[in-house]
C-alpha cells in the first residue's frame, strides 16, 4: 500500500530526497529552461508546471519556503520526464495510463487517497509527480525485462523459487518439557519411534515450555538456548537438555522442510522487483549519461562536477533517478 504517514512515505521513496544529475554547461537560451538531448523544457513549460503544482494548497505551502528551490525541483521532474521519454523511444516501450492507475491503486491499498495525497503535498509532491514517478517505475520494469531481467509473473517467480529454494529451508521441530531425565528418555524414544504422535505426546506435558504441535522454524528463529542442538540433530532424532527451574526439555527434529511457493510468492515478487528495478535504473542511467543535458543559468549554476547548485553555492535537490514506490511491508 502507498504509505500514508510521513515516515512511511519517506520509507517508500515518495518523500523524494532527490539526487542530482550531471549537466553540461552549454546550449543556453533565455526561452529554454533545460535541454535534454534534442528535447527542450521551455521556460513557459516550467512555469506551467509550477503553476499546476501550487494550485494545491499543500504544495503551495511547501513551495513558499523557497520558490527558487521549488522551481529547480519542478525543473528536475520535467528533465527526468524527457529522459524517460527517450528511454521509451530507444527501447520501443509504452506504459499506458491504465497500468499507472492500477499500480497506484495497488500501492494505495486500503488507505484514503485524499489523506495520502495531502501528506505528500505537504512535502511538495503533487499528484502529477506521483503519477509520473509510478510511470517511470513501470518503464524501469519494462526496460529491465527487455534487457533480460526476471519478470514478476507466476512463471518467472516459480523459476526464481526453484533457484532460491534452499535459502528458505526450515526445520520442523518440537519440544516438550518433562519433569526428569527418565521421563525425557522415554519421551524421546516414543517420538523417535512414531513422529506422527508428537501432538499426543506434547498434550501430556502442557505448559509454556512445550510446543503443542510440530512447527517449522528458520534456523535464526529457533529458540536461542536450543538452536545449537536443533541444528546439529539428524532428521528423525532429538536430544534432551536439563533446564534449571523447568525440568528437562526434549527436542525433536523431523527434518528439513521448505515453505510452498504460494507462501513465498509475495517475498519472491519483492525480490524480483528489486532486481528488475536495479537493472532498469542502470539502463536509464546509461541513457541519461548519453544525452546532452544543459540547464539555463538563471535556475542555478554548475559546479566542477557538473551538478546544479544554487548561485550561492548550496546544492539543490533535483531528480537523477525517480525514487522507488513500494508496498509497505506486512504489518506496517
Amino acid at each position: 500500500m502507498l504509505i500514508p504517514r510521513a515516515p512511511r512515505v519517506a520509507a517508500a521513496g515518495l518523500a523524494l530526497a532527490l539526487a542530482l544529475p550531471a549537466l553540461a554547461a552549454c546550449r543556453t537560451s533565455p526561452d529554454v529552461a533545460a535541454y535534454v538531448g534534442d528535447a527542450r523544457v521551455t521556460v513557459t513549460e516550467l512555469q506551467r508546471g509550477i503553476d499546476e503544482r501550487i494550485a494545491d494548497e499543500g504544495v503551495a505551502a511547501f513551495a513558499d519556503r523557497s520558490r527558487p528551490d521549488f522551481a529547480r525541483r519542478v525543473l528536475g521532474f520535467l528533465v527526468e520526464r524527457e529522459v524517460y521519454a527517450e528511454v521509451q523511444e530507444r527501447y520501443d516501450l509504452a506504459v499506458g495510463d491504465d497500468e499507472v492507475r492500477d499500480r497506484i491503486d495497488e500501492l494505495m491499498g486500503d488507505d484514503d487517497p485524499d489523506q495520502v495525497y495531502a501528506e505528500l503535498a505537504a512535502q511538495g509532491v503533487s499528484r502529477t509527480d506521483v503519477t509520473e514517478t509510478i510511470r517511470q517505475q513501470l518503464v524501469r520494469e519494462q526496460v529491465a525485462a527487455a534487457e533480460g531481467a526476471a519478470g514478476t509473473d507466476d512463471d518467472a517467480l516459480r523459476e526464481l523459487y526453484g533457484e532460491a529454494r534452499e535459502e528458505f529451508a526450515q526445520l520442523e521441530i518440537g519440544y516438550v518439557t518433562v519433569p526428569d531425565e527418565a521421563t525425557a528418555a522415554a519421551v524421546l524414544a516414543e517420538l523417535t519411534a512414531a513422529p506422527d504422535g508428537y501432538a499426543a505426546v506434547a498434550a501430556r506435558y502442557p505448559g509454556d515450555a512445550t510446543l503443542p504441535a510440530l512447527a517449522r522454524r528458520a534456523p535464526e528463529d529457533l529458540p536461542p538456548v536450543l538452536r545449537e542442538q536443533f541444528t546439529a540433530a539428524a532428521p528423525g532424532t532429538g536430544f534432551t537438555v536439563p533446564v534449571q527451574d523447568l525440568g528437562v526439555v526434549v527436542g525433536f527434529v523431523t527434518g528439513e522442510v521448505f515453505p510452498p511457493f504460494e507462501e513465498l510468492r509475495d517475498e519472491l515478487r519483492g525480490r524480483a522487483g528489486q532486481e528488475a528495478e536495479a537493472a532498469g535504473a542502470e539502463v536509464v542511467a546509461r541513457v541519461r549519461a548519453d544525452l546532452d543535458l544543459a540547464v539555463n543559468p538563471r535556475y542555478g549554476v554548475l559546479d566542477d562536477d557538473g551538478r546544479l547548485v544554487r548561485n550561492e553555492g548550496g546544492v539543490v535537490e533535483i531528480v537523477s533517478g525517480p525514487p522507488e514506490v513500494q508496498p509497505a511491508a506486512p504489518g506496517d
